[in-house]
Parts: structure tokens; sequence; C-alpha cells
């Protein structure tokens, strides 16, 4: 097998100057042409990588660089070629029509002509054995790991390492792999694997040593992640700890370290390092609609307030800048999150606000203050409940209203999306069921209840086609019209229901017989979107959204639809979306919504 024995002298190289690469040509082949073969080739060869980004950035490669290829290719090819199943190839690399192989690194050359890559795969070799034990009862292996099957390296890594993945499982964290056997037979081009595992004894997680906090209480630093000494051991209660800091907020990083050796008691013990973020962060955000203006906001954070993870956010908008849709809108709020008040998984929060509205039919002035617990039942799933005072004055054309009410908010999130800003697969679920009771005579009891559901499908390569939807629905029930607060009402309209549309242009006449506007009781929102990615950093977007309002059961619909761009950045795409009605008589023309990250 010519050339597949390579010395790599990479030492000796670096200390070599090089010379610019004139390349005439560079030739890649493969006998027998199997296209995905021929692409995982290319894919591990350095040389190709070196000469493809010289020639999309149009520079030149250095010679000592691209002959430092070539000779670490044959490692790279060879180790491929085992990944496709195949152990008799030949491969020869010629640099100037001489075996790279050959040529000594002191003698290497100062200029390259022509760099020729020839690969003979050699037959494709099956399993005649493959054995693994023992085996945890209930560890799901790589179905390619059988006799007959193509024997793959990687199908063996991956049989190895999902044995003693599942005795790791099932509670040995020491689990791993004893002894291995494979031999190849280049007579009947079959090989032989047999793998031995050693699962050692059940283990219980032991004593949590923490390093590197510096503001924190080391106490409150425990609580919060929960670690649960004593307990059989399980990776899936590791990367829970994990998940519990991360979600506190106030790590930059943090690792754990598995002790060498098991204690007397076959107890594990762990070291616990972190490296805590800054305390204080701010934040702004602008968004621009051509009818409803421009919207500021801003937040302050502090991460660590008291020295127990607790979360500090104010947050102040002001919206409707320059729109004509009604006057400008204030709103300041305050939100403090306590993680692990009654568990490593159930957090405290207490949050206030108050605002101004000044929307096209009427004003409002309101004020909140509520507290309540968060509780995260997994990665994916969390659950809110509280209990939150309202009050507010609403000015229109029938005068005043005062509205008063106790309410017990309570919201279900279910969130498997890859992104929460530029999502290409999962879907999003949050409802909610908001019980309130009046306090006044003008006030109402009764329940709201909302929905919102997204759903992603991306296709092509790296998921460059994306197909979104989006349904939204919102019902109130036991309490009349003009006794409900407006902010339980449901308008639609603008960026975030109807693109095309102007914001809160579709309600009801159902007050004053009629002649009065307001918000309905029952809101049905459909959106589709198709997502189409130009280039790494450009898309573009076609949209459709529609939406229903209605009290008592009259309403009515409209819809709009457009296209947009987006321009991808590291913190979500900057987002650009023309719209125009399709359907009902709210329409205002061609409208224009810029903002940062999906519609939805």
């Amino acid at each position: 097998m010519r050339g597949t024995k390579v010395l790599v002298a990479g030492a000796i190289l670096s200390l070599l100057g090089g010379a610019g690469f004139a390349q005439d040509t560079l030739s890649f082949n493969v006998a027998g042409g199997d296209k995905d073969l021929t692409e995982a080739l290319r894919s591990a060869s350095l040389t190709v990588g070196a000469t493809q980004e010289a020639k999309d950035e149009d520079a030149a490669v250095d010679a000592q660089d691209l002959f430092g290829s070539a000779r670490a290719d044959y490692a790279r090819l060879l180790a491929a070629l085992y990944d496709q199943g195949f152990y008799s190839p030949n491969i020869s690399i010629l640099v100037n029509g001489r075996e790279a192989a050959n040529i000594a690194p002191l003698d290497a050359p100062d200029a390259i002509r022509s760099i020729t890559i020839s690969v003979d795969p050699g037959p494709k070799f099956t399993f005649s054995q493959a054995d693994i034990a023992p085996v945890a009862k209930g560890t799901e292996l790589p179905d390619g790991y059988k006799r007959g099957q193509t024997a793959r390296t990687s199908v063996i890594r991956e049989t190895a390492q999902g044995a003693v993945d599942g005795w790791r499982d099932a509670g040995h964290a020491k689990a791993n792999v004893a002894g291995q056997k494979i031999t190849a037979d280049h007579r009947s081009n079959t090989l032989a694997s047999s793998i031995a595992l050693a699962p050692g004894p059940k283990v219980t997680f032991g004593d949590l040593t923490i390093e590197g906090y510096e503001r924190m209480d080391p106490r409150r630093l425990r609580k919060i992640a929960g670690f649960p000494e004593g307990e059989v051991f399980d990776p899936d209660e590791l990367e829970l700890v994990r998940t519990r800091l991360r979600r506190a907020g106030v790590f930059s990083s943090t690792t754990f370290t598995e002790a060498e050796t098991l204690n007397p008691d076959n107890s594990l013990d762990y070291t616990l390092g972190v490296v805590e973020n800054k305390t204080r962060r701010l934040g702004a955000g602008i968004e621009y609609e051509t009818v409803d203006g421009l919207t500021l906001s801003g937040y302050w954070m502090h991460r660590n307030l008291l020295g127990g993870a607790e979360r500090l956010r104010i947050d102040a908008e002001v919206s409707g800048i320059g729109g004509s849709s009604g006057g400008t809108d204030y709103s300041l709020g305050a939100r403090l999150d306590r993680p692990a008040t009654f568990g490593a998984d159930t957090s405290a929060y207490l949050e206030g606000g108050v605002a101004r509205l000044s929307e096209e039919d009427y004003d409002e002035d309101t004020g909140n203050l509520g507290f309540g617990v968060t509780q995260y039942f997994s990665k994916e799933i969390t659950g809110e409940l509280g209990v939150k005072y309202s009050f507010s004055k609403v000015t229109d054309d029938s005068g005043n209203s005062y509205f008063s009410q106790i309410a017990l908010p309570g919201t279900l999130t279910v969130d498997t999306r890859d992104s929460a800003t530029d999502a290409t697969g999962g879907y999003y679920a949050k409802l909610g069921v908001t019980p309130f009771v009046g306090l006044n005579s003008q006030t109402g009891t009764g329940l709201q209840a909302t929905g919102d559901v997204r759903s992603y499908y991306g296709f092509g390569s790296d998921d460059r086609y994306v197909m979104a939807g989006r349904f939204q629905f919102g019902s109130v029930v036991g309490s009349d019209l003009e006794e409900t607060p407006r902010n339980y009402l449901f308008y639609s309209g603008g960026g975030g229901t109807v693109r095309g549309q102007p914001y809160q242009s579709l309600g009801v006449e159902q007050l004053d017989n009629g002649t009065l506007k307001t918000g309905g009781t029952e809101f049905v929102g459909f959106s589709g979107e198709f997502r189409a990615g130009i280039t790494e950093s450009i898309g573009a977007v076609a949209f459709y959204d529609a939406g229903y309002v209605a009290a008592d059961g009259d309403g009515d619909w409209h819809s709009g639809a457009g296209l947009g761009l987006r321009y991808k950045t590291g913190i979500g795409p900057i987002r650009l979306d023309v719209a125009g009605p399709v359907d009902g008589d709210t329409g205002d023309g061609i409208q224009l919504y810029v903002g940062l990250g999906q519609a939805f």
C-alpha cells in the first residue's frame, strides 16, 4: 500500500520559510466514482480545504503550508476511508510529480506547480463479528453494529460509547471499555470486532466542593444547584444542575470535575467551578412601523442583588413616537426574581409597573403590583402562577371609567425551539388562564384565557428554507364587555398580529349603542411565513396574517400580506417587512416594519 505510512515533521516545517505558492492544478481522483465517498474524502483533505479557501479569498497559499497539508492528508484520508468501511486503500499524493511521503521535510519544494491526489478505496468491508458485552438492560446500540453491515470505524466508536453511556445511565459512573479486539481479514474483506466492558459498581453522588465564587453566598449557590447528594448516580441529574446554574444568570461558565476514584462507600465526589458574570447589564431596543411610529425601549438589570442570585430588572418603553394611530405611550416596570426560593426548581418573583397609554379610541392610566412563583418542570416546560392587583382609569368618548381588580394569572409554556430569535425547528406554546375579581362597581368578575402556538419546519441544506406558522387565540368569559378592564380585551392589527393593518385597528363597536369602539372578548389570529436563505447572512420572507375579533359572537376578519428581508447578526436577525392589507376595511396602504428577531 503505497504512501500510507507518513512521518509528520510539523515542528521542522514550522521553522522553514516558504515561498509563495503558484498553483497550476489540483487534481483529486477517487476510483469507482462514488460521489458520497468522494465528497467525504474531499471534506477530510487539508489540501483541498487550503486551496479552496485561497480561491475564495483570492489569495496565495504558502508552499510550505501546502506541502505540510499534503503530507498530513495521508492519515486524514486513511481515517476517512476507515470510517466508510474501506480497509485496503491505496493513497497517492503527488507534489510536482513526486510522492509527498517520499520527500524529506528539509527538501520541501519552494514552489508547488501541481498536486495530484489519487485514492483507490479498494473493497468495502463488512462485519463478520460484532460483539460487545456486558450491555446494560435497555441500552440502545447503533443498528449498523451487526454481522453483514458495513464495518465503519465510526459505528464501532458509537457502539462502545453508547454501551458505556448505558451503564452510566444505570448508575455505574465509572463504566469503561476494558478491552477491544479488531481484526481485518483482507481475503474475505471482513472485519471482526469484539468489545469488552467493565461496568464497575453502582455509584451514588458524594460531596460537592465549590470553587471560583466571589460575590455569591455559597449556601444559596448550593440551593440553586440542587446537587443530588446521596442519590444514585444519573448523568441527567448533572445536566439538570448545569441547567439550574445557567438559568440563574449569575455565571459566565460552570464546570464539573469528577473525582478519579470512588469513595469506600462507592460514592463519587464532584468539584464545581464557577466564573461569575458582571453583576450589572444595560440593554436597549428600537422598532419602527410606518403607522404606529417609533418604539424605544431599554432596561437595567442587576444579576446578583443580595448575593443569592436575586435578579432585579427595570424596563422602560416609549412607543408611538411620530405615529398616526393614537398618541405616545409610556411604561415603566420592575421585576425581582429569586431562584430556588421553595426548591431548586421553584423561583419566586415580585413585580410592579405603571403606564400611560394614549390609544386611538381611549386614554388609560394604569398600575399593577403582584407576586408569584415560577416552576421549572423540565428544560422545555415552565409554569407560572401569581396574584396581581391592578387599577386603571380609562377616558374615552363616554367619559371616565375606573377599573380595580385582583387576578390570579397562570401560564404554562412549552418551548422546544432551537433558537428563540431565529428558530428553524421545534415548537412553542404558551397558554394562559387569568381569573379576576372586580373590586368596585365598574369592574366585573370573570376569566381571561389566551394561547400562542408556533411551529417551525426547516428543510434543505443547513435548514436553508423554513416554514413557520402561528396560531393565537383569546377569550373573556363571565364579565360584561363594559365591565371588563381594557387590558383584558383583544384587538388585531400591527406587527404582533396582522401586518399590513394598522395597530389595534380591528376591535368592536359595542358600547354606547354601537358608537364607541373597544376591544373584543374573542380573538383568533393566524400567521404563516416562508423563510428562504439567500446567502449565509441574508434571507427573504413571504408572509400572510389574518385576525378575527368579536364580542357576543358578532365580529369581523381582516388580513394582510407582504415580503421581508432578514440580515443575520450574533443576537438575531434584523427584520424588515413591507406589508399591505388583503381583506378588511381597516387598511391604510403599504406599511413598513423594522425590528430585531423574527416576527415570531
